[in-house]
């Protein structure tokens, strides 16, 4: 892996499916209280591209700068659906989803570092403050913008 601001390319030949490639921006990721999926975002590269893509380090979690919003949010344990009025076709309380996230990703590849910090994998997980589950579903390395 390369580190500091000199860019490079990497190959890495991994299906889409395989839970060890590494993620690239443009994966998609999803949460079990959220309506809808989402893409991982980079403000800027690290220097190190997959397939011409920038990858992604377990640094990268900052809601509305890496993860963007879910939908609407479906969990009781956040205040925001406790507190709504908005309701489902099944009875279900919803609110837009603003996801909480305080720490990295978990599970990150500790022994390939992508300036200083471990490269984020497809089987990388996270956890939102008010429940949801939040999983990799596509490593974005096939993906088109």
């Amino acid at each position: 892996m390369a580190q500091g601001n000199q860019e490079s390319e990497i190959s890495i030949q991994s299906a889409t499916g395989d839970s060890k490639s590494y993620v690239v921006a443009g994966a998609i990721v999803r949460c079990s209280c959220g309506t809808q999926r989402t893409r991982l975002k980079i403000p800027f590269s690290h220097g190190v591209y997959i397939k011409g893509k920038a990858q992604l380090t377990i640094e990268d979690y900052v809601p509305g700068v890496h993860i963007g919003s879910f939908g609407n949010c479906s969990n009781m344990e956040n205040p925001a659906v406790s507190n709504s009025m908005m309701v489902d076709i099944y009875g279900v309380k919803k609110a837009p989803c603003v996801p909480v996230l305080t720490m990295p990703w978990l599970h990150g590849k500790g022994d390939a570092k992508v300036e200083g910090k471990a490269a984020l994998l497809g089987h990388c997980t996270h956890k939102c403050l008010y429940g949801g589950d939040i999983v990799i579903e596509d490593d974005g390395q096939q993906l088109d913008f």
